[in-house]
């Protein structure tokens, strides 16, 4: 049986960022500390994949700035956001 689709009104928006740290454990430990389980449940926060010393996780859009203070706070630097992945590899390119 296939799957059915998700309608496009029903599916998150989320966001993509690029973290220069070379631990997952670091953002996750990050973003529980300052706005708790509640919060990162709430984001969605989700690990993407590792790229040398850099991450790529992406939160859902509502919560993006929550999660974006919380790496701040932690002294883990925020490269690039974007909306895509693919979006988000061609801006690492173009810096890095």
């Amino acid at each position: 049986m296939k799957n059915p689709k998700i309608n496009t009104s029903a599916r998150d928006n989320r966001r993509y960022f690029l973290v220069d740290c070379d631990d997952e454990k670091k953002i996750e430990e990050a973003i529980l500390k300052y706005i708790g389980i509640l919060g990162m449940a709430k984001s969605s926060y989700v690990f993407v994949e590792k790229k040398g010393n850099y991450i790529i996780g992406s939160c859902v859009r509502e919560k993006l700035n929550d999660v974006l203070a919380s790496l701040a706070f932690s002294q883990l630097k925020v490269k690039i956001v974007s909306g895509t992945i693919k979006r988000l590899n061609k801006k690492l390119k173009n810096k890095i």
